[in-house]
């Protein structure tokens, strides 16, 4: 599995627990992160922000088992959806060759009504595209002849955490903590909240009882599931 999202932080808003289970189960997970939230915290300027996070970051993945976290170079809050996205994207989907990929909502509104971010709305759909591109020779071709990187057709699923049109669940009892101790490594994010700040175990805990009475177990998370077909990478 390859996660992929925009800052630090975003697979810890509820996926880290479902990901707690995976690892748990002896399924390998890696994290891409587009950006290194360097633009995330308003008191801290962007070169002293962004290395704070990262390590905040590869500390909270380690809660939940995850050892690989690689990052790209993008601007925080200003990532652009495009082919230069795609494009970076199926490069490490190649590399990783993933049975499933998760992202953040693209939507333009989250469960509950929030306003969705733009990075998130750019990274998700450049995510569910990017799936499908690493499957396709010809798109990118540089990929192949410049990095060695051959096609993989091997995406069955790309699930995103945080849509208000969930269509799965998954069980998580027994692994919430997990995921609320991936959270709660983003100490100098959560301080730079200030009155915005609010406490992990409450707010995961209501939002896992929320998804878990749909599903009809005491905790859940909630994705929004994309099957790709095969043979759908060349049926353009």
């Amino acid at each position: 599995m390859l996660c992929v999202a925009a800052h630090p932080d975003d697979l810890e808003y509820g996926a880290a627990s479902a990901i707690a289970r995976w690892t748990a189960q002896g399924k390998q997970v890696s994290y891409l992160l587009l950006t290194s939230g360097s633009a995330g915290i308003d008191g801290m300027r962007p070169s002293e922000c962004g290395p704070i996070r990262m390590a905040e970051e590869r500390e909270g993945a380690r809660e939940v088992g995850v050892h690989t976290v690689d990052f790209l170079d993008y601007l925080d809050g200003v990532v652009e959806y495009g082919l230069p996205l795609r494009r970076d994207i199926a490069r490490v989907i190649r590399r990783e060759q993933p049975d499933v990929v998760v992202g953040y909502a693209f939507t333009e509104r989250l469960g509950g009504g929030i306003v969705n971010q733009a990075d998130h709305r750019a990274a998700g759909l450049a995510t569910l595209d990017a799936a499908r591109d690493a499957a396709n020779r010809w798109i990118f071709p540089e990929l192949c002849e410049d990095e060695a990187l051959e096609p993989w057709p091997g995406v069955r699923f790309v699930c995103f955490t945080a849509s208000p049109q969930a269509t799965h669940g998954v069980d998580v009892t027994g692994f919430l903590e997990r995921g609320i101790a991936s959270l709660r490594a983003h100490r100098a994010y959560m301080s730079g909240l200030g009155v915005a700040a609010f406490d992990p175990a409450e707010f995961l805990t209501e939002v896992a009882q929320s998804h878990g009475a749909r599903l009809g177990v005491d905790l859940g998370v909630a994705f929004e599931v994309y099957e790709l077909m095969p043979g759908s990478a060349t049926a353009i």
